[in-house]
């Protein structure tokens, strides 16, 4: 407090500090107030006490001295309004729309809740009564508050606007194992619900792929080379998931895209992942629950969103990837085989090309492009062309010979050389955050398109990307597998929630049939809108 003389109320406050001057101020007014709604009682905030603290913070700016007289009964109304917001907050409810409560495996259905009406307190009667008691010094009142019902959408209305709102089929190739692998996964992910603002990590709802989980050791890649790893294809779901999610409208928070082109979609659309990284991730950014379909059934990944609309009605969101650069092969590994004519070499195996690809971006609106936005650059490495050769001057007999031996591949699980277990790097590509939807799509990629389909965000990878952890890849007789995109095949009704599932198309300008939740369009598809490249 100020050093000059100041009284409050005929109280001298010489000598007391801040506290203390509020405890002397205060003392003469004993505060018990409450606030009583259906029976919840809440205690009413010292509304004296508060009214004193922001007088002496007045008088402790000026630091001038003098008499001061505070009469709580009058100039109350900033605090008065202050408690009466707080009080209904705490005593009020807020209605709850009917969201996504769980998802029926047997029907492939999502069972919504149902609304629940709130409580909504009348502020304007309620800051009458505090008014009122304080006039009166009843400090220690028994306020009953008045409320009114303050009802939920009805269920039929809420419903009505949950919609398919992206959806998108790759093609598996005919490995058994792998596409073990593949169905384990989406039947991991199958009827997740995610909340709004909730953050969905692919690893977290998968888990760690073993065998105990019944995961089959199938083709994936180690240091460059198509091995036998346990869970090799689950990355074919995450990457589907990862345009869908795109589409949708989802942020896209975490995503990594493989060391080397995949060939079940797109390069630059991809989301490679491994136990514990890299993951897969994103927010949903709508207000209200989604849920997520996937399934597998003869060599088809599909993966849908559901959930209500986020972008304004007519826009869509669309990626186009192109090739920008292809880069020489890595030197070629070479094997000492004494079987062949001395100075001669003999091609095991051909290399491949690297390639640097940028992925826009683009926004729609009525199906016509309205902006292009650069999303990501990725650089993916070439595969070393294996050569067997005779450095010496004699030839062997094969029959007398063993094996020629083949160096060791260092042991980085398919990634650069550098990597570093549990390490991650920052591979330069940008997180874009969605916010909308998009509707289902459909694109047959031809391994030498330029015209690529939606899906994706994130990461601008402005070098070669170095990511972190091992990925899935294709066996070398599918080495030339594109994918084939398809609207997820809705399941049968069970006869409760019934209201139509409209499929948000991707088509522009021809608009898509809505779906019923009770059909099953196994193999429809709609036709995306043509993206056309830079002129």
């Amino acid at each position: 407090m100020p050093d000059a003389h100041i009284t409050v109320n005929d109280i001298s406050l010489d000598g007391l500090s801040f506290e203390e001057s509020v405890n002397a101020i205060t003392a003469p007014y004993s505060w018990s107030m409450t606030a009583v709604l259906e029976g919840t009682s809440v205690p009413v905030s010292n509304l004296i006490e508060i009214r004193t603290r922001r007088l002496l913070e007045e008088i402790c700016q000026t630091g001038d001295g003098g008499s001061y007289t505070f009469d709580f009964t009058r100039d109350m109304e900033e605090v008065i309004s202050e408690e009466v917001q707080a009080l209904a907050q705490r005593l009020g409810t807020a209605p709850q729309n009917s969201t996504l409560d769980h998802f029926d495996i047997q029907t492939g259905k999502f069972i919504f809740t149902e609304g629940i009406n709130g409580l909504s307190v009348d502020q304007e009667a309620l800051a009458a009564d505090l008014t009122a008691a304080l006039s009166e010094s009843r400090y220690d009142a028994v306020i009953q508050v008045q409320a009114s019902p303050a009802p939920a959408e009805s269920d039929a209305d809420v419903q009505a606007r949950y919609k398919t709102l992206a959806s998108f089929t790759t093609t598996t190739t005919n490995n058994s194992k792998r596409n073990n692998n593949v169905k384990l996964a989406a039947d991991a992910i199958n009827g997740t619900i995610i909340q709004p603002g909730e953050e969905f990590s692919f690893n977290e709802v998968v888990g760690e792929r073993t065998a105990e989980k019944g995961y089959e050791a199938a083709a994936a890649y180690n240091s460059g080379e198509v091995v036998q790893e346990l869970g090799g294809g689950v990355c074919q779901i995450s990457s589907t998931l990862y345009r869908v999610a795109f589409q949708s409208g989802m942020e896209i928070t975490y995503r990594r895209s493989h060391t080397f082109e995949p060939n079940y979609v797109t390069p630059g659309q991809d989301a490679t992942i491994s136990w514990d990284l890299p993951d897969f991730r994103f927010v949903n950014t709508s207000e209200s629950a989604i849920g997520i379909r996937a399934s597998y059934s003869n060599q088809k990944a599909s993966v849908s969103i559901y959930g209500i609309p986020v972008l304004e009605e007519g826009v869509t969101w669309d990626l186009y990837s192109e090739k920008v650069e292809d880069l020489d092969p890595p030197e070629p590994t070479y094997i000492e085989d004494p079987t062949l004519d001395p100075g001669t070499e003999k091609l095991e195996k051909a290399g491949s090309q690297g390639s640097t690809w940028v992925t826009y971006k683009v926004v729609l609106k009525d199906g016509v492009e309205v902006e292009r936005i650069k999303d990501h650059e990725k650089t993916y490495k070439g595969h070393a062309p294996v050569i067997r050769r005779n450095t010496g001057t004699v030839k062997l007999d094969p029959a007398e010979t063993e094996s020629p031996a083949e160096t060791p591949a260092p042991t980085v699980d398919g990634m650069p050389e550098d990597y570093v277990p549990g390490q991650e790097e920052d591979t330069g590509e940008t997180r874009s955050s969605a916010a909308g939807t998009s509707g289902s799509s459909t694109s047959g990629e031809s391994s030498g398109s330029a015209e690529q389909e939606t899906a994706a965000n994130q990461g601008t990878d402005a070098s070669r990307e170095t990511t972190a952890a091992r990925e899935t890849a294709e066996t070398a007789a599918a080495a030339n597998d594109r994918e084939t995109a398809a609207d997820t095949p809705e399941a049968a009704g069970s006869g409760q929630n019934t209201q139509t599932e409209e499929t948000v198309s991707q088509t522009v300008p021809v608009p898509k049939s809505p779906i019923s939740e009770n059909a099953q369009p196994a193999g429809s598809t709609d036709t995306a809108p043509t993206i056309e490249p830079f002129q």
